[in-house]
């Protein structure tokens, strides 16, 4: 799958999901973030662009480690 294309299909779900947290009803807002979940997976996993899952590796490696609790 080309770049530009990977980079549209993950636009269009970034935009579903957004569209999911302005809906007023909880069942289509539901329904929005799994088919936008779905598009993301979907494109991520079987489009194998070596630049978004570089690129998304290097986010996954940025994110701060979760604190152990100490009793």
């Amino acid at each position: 799958m080309p770049w530009w294309i990977t980079l549209i299909c993950l636009l269009l779900a970034a935009q579903l999901w957004a569209s999911s947290l302005r809906n007023l009803d909880d069942v289509i807002g539901l329904l929005e973030k799994i088919l936008a979940t779905t598009l993301a997976l979907v494109v991520l996993l079987v489009g194998h662009n070596i630049l978004l899952e570089c690129l998304g590796l290097l986010v996954a490696l940025m994110l701060p480690m979760a604190r152990r609790r100490t009793s």
